[in-house]
Parts: C-alpha cells; structure tokens; sequence
C-alpha cells in the first residue's frame, strides 16, 4: 500500500509542479489553488509512503516519477525536446525507480 501512496504523491508533485509553470508566478487564481491544493496531497501521501518505504527511496522515487511527469507535460503540451538522449536519461530514471521497488522493503 505504501507503494501506491508514494506512486500519487509523485504524480501530485507532478500537477504541483506543472500548475505552478501555469499560474505565472502565482497571479491566476485556478492554477495557484489547484498548486497549493496539490502541495499539501502531495506532502500528506509521501508522509504515509514514508511510514514503510525509507526516507531515502521515497524521496528519490518521489522527486524522479514526479519530474517525469513534469518533463512529459513539457514535451507534449510546451513543445520542449524530445531526443533521444533526453528520452534514455528519463528511461534510466524509470528503471532506477523499478529496481528499488524491487531491492526495497514496502
């Protein structure tokens, strides 16, 4: 279970992330709230993922799923790059969060 609450709060950090480039230095009113509101569920959940996956893991899974997700926004919806080189550095993210899923307790 933990597992997935650290697997959400990195997608929320992801729409944190991506709502706060969209609030233009928090002067829109929606995506500021939808930031702030993903700031604390973001928090709240990898606090829960922290109560069996150590603070280690957590936060380095957390922080790569979640500048992923940011990344893939940048691609698909901002037109940013999308080499080859920058697509094998996200897939070795990928695989180093898969092999500490499978070299860690939770």
């Amino acid at each position: 279970m933990y597992w997935y609450y650290l697997i959400a709060s990195a997608a929320l950090d992801a729409i944190f992330g991506i709502t706060l480039y969209q609030s233009k230095g928090l002067t829109l009113f929606k995506p500021s709230a939808l930031a702030v509101c993903a700031a604390i569920s973001t928090s709240y959940l990898l606090a829960l993922a922290m109560k069996g996956i150590p603070a280690g893991i957590s936060f380095v899974v957390w922080s790569g799923l979640a500048s992923l997700g940011v990344t893939i926004y940048g691609i698909f919806a901002l037109g940013e790059a999308a080499n080859l080189p920058r697509l094998a550095m996200m897939a070795l993210i990928l695989v180093g969060v898969g092999g500490l899923k499978l070299m860690s307790p939770g």
